[in-house]
């Protein structure tokens, strides 16, 4: 296998913060004979400079449009934004998280570009478990709650509630939705705050899972829509931790359900990267994270590890980096034979849809891949 010329543009999305790459993976690489190039101040958010990259064997590029004109694999954190979609080039490998099913102009412009499109939420182990969705979960799921008790104070316009309340007050009232990685972590750290914790999911031996290792103060119940909308009615705060793999999030709470909640509960909506499982959920910055519909507050950031740059960097980078050391050693098509992991993550290949999730959301052709 010939060299790689590997780039790791600076993120663009809005408050985003973490970086794709951390010294030590610059140092893998260029060890094993690949080029790294780094774009200027990329990880100045996760308080990585450009010399410790640079000692580390980087090639420190002033300009994006550089790496995308240079590289053979870009590795990136988030999608890329249109203004980045003009410098997608034809058989490039751009490896990041996509999630396509809640964005068609990305997917047609991708599909377009004729790169090959490897999104870190599909790929899939052994296990199947997701090993490059779960640390950004922990991060989502633990940081929910944060920001949910943040936006109950009342000068955010919450309900002006303490989590875990005092001695003679009651705690607050926490509805989480999907018992996976986002869930557990959710009810996890809202139980430890003290709070009241309903968490609901269709898969009874996950049910039974978290009941045994759970608080006594977390609650689990079958996830109906009976169920939801009782507990609803006593949420003070919901948490929407709802995937399907690659696909869009199933909308499980109705405008009009929002009604039966009390005045100035919040909402978290970690799914709104895949669309939201709120239905009047809409993405939203760490700039501007917050709006009002029905009297109830709605936090939908789209990237909400992106805050916490240092910590998300690390974490994703520590599973990301094999999977990079795989393409570069191997190329594309060895290393998917090699890992079938690495392969669930294909997305789009040279203007197909390979991911059967993507297809279906758009209603486009699905080609299989291996």
């Amino acid at each position: 296998m010939l060299p790689l010329v590997i780039g790791v543009p600076k993120e663009t999305k809005t408050d985003e913060y973490r970086v794709a790459m951390i010294p030590v993976g610059v140092e893998e690489l260029t060890r094993a004979g690949h080029k790294v190039l780094i774009q200027a101040g990329a990880g100045q958010g996760s308080g990585i400079d450009d010399e410790r990259y640079a000692e580390n064997g980087a090639e420190i590029v002033a300009h994006a449009a550089e790496i995308w004109a240079r590289a053979d694999l870009i590795v990136k954190v988030k999608e890329p934004l249109p203004a980045e979609w003009p410098m997608l080039r034809a058989g490039q490998i751009v490896f990041t998280y996509f999630h396509f099913a809640a964005d068609r102009a990305l997917t047609d412009a991708v599909m377009k570009s004729g790169i090959t499109a490897i999104a870190y939420e599909t790929i899939k182990d052994k296990n199947g478990t997701l090993p490059l969705l779960t640390p950004m979960s922990e991060v989502a799921g633990r940081m929910s709650i944060q920001e949910g008790a943040k936006f109950l104070e009342r000068p955010f316009e919450g309900r002006g509630i303490l989590l875990g309340g005092v001695p003679g007050v009651l705690p607050a009232n926490v509805v989480v939705l999907g018992g996976g990685v986002v869930g557990a972590n959710a009810a996890k750290t809202a139980a430890g705050l003290g709070a009241n914790v309903i968490l609901l999911d269709i898969n009874l031996d996950r049910l039974r899972y978290i009941d045994d290792v759970m608080p006594p103060n977390v609650t689990t119940l079958y996830s109906d829509r009976h169920n939801i909308v009782d507990s609803l009615s006593r949420a003070d705060l919901l948490i929407g931790a709802v995937l399907i793999p690659g696909a869009k999030a199933p909308r499980l709470v109705r405008r009009d359900d929002l009604k039966k909640m009390p005045k100035r509960a919040v909402i978290i909506d970690v799914a709104i990267d895949q669309g939201g499982c709120v239905e009047t959920a809409r993405p939203t910055t760490h700039s501007k994270p917050t709006y009002i519909e029905e009297d109830v507050v709605h936090y939908c950031v789209t990237n909400m590890p992106g805050a916490v740059g240092r910590t998300s960097t690390y974490a994703l980078t520590n599973v990301t980096l094999p999977y990079v050391l795989q393409l570069a050693k191997f190329g594309f098509a060895p290393a998917m034979h090699k890992n079938p992991a690495l392969a669930e993550g294909v997305n789009i290949h040279q203007g197909k849809v390979t991911n059967p999730a993507v297809a279906d959301s758009f209603n486009l052709p699905w080609v299989k891949l291996l």
